[in-house]
């Protein structure tokens, strides 16, 4: 089996632009900009009582973004209050499925290593950083009730908060099996926190056989990681093709044809009928509406996340997409009231529609949803993962989108302009290009001289 370090767990990652994405960094920067001030008493400093100017709930990235731009402002130092259901300040939450799950030898990502804002360049916001910006954490303590009128929240022990400005920012949990079918079987797993991929690791130093049901992201990763333990690995989704919503079906097939050279299979077009336990009540297969079965004594479900609304379904929810129903900074129906994150159902006026904005992977969302106007064109693919691969949409002559797979940081710069500009290229020499840079040059070179970096 070839080593997973060199092949499936990539250098630098993923990356894909297309026109009008919405931005990041308008996500994290807007949330300390736009309150409407309201009337209550405040506790400067030392939070004497139980009132605090801002409060955060969720500890998530996008609690860890909005902290920062909260300094940025001169407006946490006993201003600021974060309360997380979680053990740990704010991390980078897309770790957990790729660094975070790999073996001893292949040095695993840990705490404080991705600590928010890491994942941007930023400072690394440890659990130190946040007591000397005076910014209070309430750790494993999540809010249970909340009065809009009295503007008060309640914690799970009891802890009475009030706030004058409130950002929810609960973000999603990972979407389950029902229990009938055997979801919450021992040996299921679900990964969305640390105590998640902690739970995953226990089983996989001592798993033979893991299925991974679900062909996105997760899937992927954890797929990955499996590889790097040495087990059986078999993936498991309903679609023709791994990632269906955004890979070709070339891109796909690649990528597909590398997983096998590592030893993966793959079970396509398959529905699951349910998870099947064995004597010892830990699962045990799965079984296929087909009648078939896959022995497995460690099965990762990653089929997608719903946001986590409860306590604050009063404040307006979406019931198209779920979330938290937002105006276009970030304001809920209730004055004072702020969401953001993936639980936050933002209106995308360029798309005439509204989603959740995911805080990380809204990028990767957006995109999704951009390439389904841009597979009327052409697709290039360069280069075959020796390391780099990409694959360029152009349409009419224009180069629409771009997608670099172990691209270099300037590389992956490179691409939110592409995407602006949108240059005509030169098909034909595209074609011909022999490496993944000289694509990238040739991209480069058919930029407008105002947009050329």
């Amino acid at each position: 089996m070839a080593s997973v370090s060199n092949s499936l767990s990539f250098k630098h990652g993923l990356s894909l632009w297309c026109p009008q994405s919405p931005s990041l960094h308008r996500i994290r920067h807007s949330s300390a900009k736009n309150f409407q001030r309201r009337g209550f008493v405040v506790a400067y400093s030392s939070f004497a009582n139980e009132n605090r100017e801002f409060v955060i709930v969720g500890g998530g990235n996008a609690a860890g973004y909005a902290a920062r731009t909260f300094v940025e402002h001169g407006m946490a130092d006993g201003r600021l209050c974060i309360v997380s259901k979680e053990a740990y300040a704010p991390y980078e939450r897309p770790a957990l499925t790729k660094g975070y799950l790999f073996p001893l030898d292949k040095k695993p990502a840990r705490l404080p290593g991705f600590h928010t804002c890491v994942g941007s360049g930023g400072e690394r916001q440890t659990p130190e950083w946040y007591k000397e910006k005076g910014i209070e954490m309430i750790y494993q303590d999540p809010v249970t009730s909340i009065d809009i009128e009295k503007q008060t929240l309640i914690t799970n022990s009891g802890k009475l908060l009030k706030y004058g400005s409130l950002i929810v920012a609960t973000g999603c949990t990972a979407s389950r099996f029902p229990e009938k079918i055997g979801g919450y079987l021992p040996g299921v797993h679900y990964i969305r926190d640390v105590a998640d991929a902690d739970a995953l690791i226990s089983s996989l130093e001592k798993a033979k056989k893991v299925v991974v049901v679900g062909g996105g992201y997760i899937g992927m990763e954890v797929a990955a990681a499996a590889v790097g333990w040495k087990l059986d690995t078999t993936i498991i989704f309903p679609e023709n093709h791994l990632l269906q919503r955004l890979f070709t079906p070339s891109l796909a097939q690649r990528y597909e044809q590398l997983y096998q050279q590592n030893g993966v299979k793959f079970v396509k077009g398959a529905s699951i009928k349910n998870l099947e336990a064995g004597s010892d009540g830990r699962v045990a297969a799965v079984k296929l509406e087909d009648g078939s079965t896959i022995d497995a004594d460690t099965i990762v479900i990653g089929i997608g996340a719903k946001p986590t609304v409860s306590p604050f379904e009063r404040v307006g929810l979406n019931s198209s997409v779920g979330g938290i129903q937002v105006d276009g900074q970030f304001r809920t129906s209730m004055p004072g009231i702020f969401a953001i994150g993936d639980v936050a159902a933002f209106p995308l006026k360029m798309y005439d529609r509204t989603a959740r904005v995911e805080h990380v992977d809204h990028a990767r969302q957006s995109a999704q949803h951009c390439i389904k106007a841009l597979l009327i064109g052409e697709t290039i693919e360069i280069g075959n993962f020796d390391p780099k691969i990409a694959t360029f949409w152009i349409d009419s002559g224009k180069l629409k989108g771009v997608l670099v797979e172990s691209g270099s940081p300037e590389e992956f710069q490179l691409l939110p302009t592409l995407a602006r500009s949108q240059p005509f290229v030169d098909k034909a020499k595209l074609q011909q290009a022999s490496s993944v840079e000289e694509a990238l040059e040739i991209a480069r070179a058919a930029l407008p001289v105002e947009a050329a970096v």
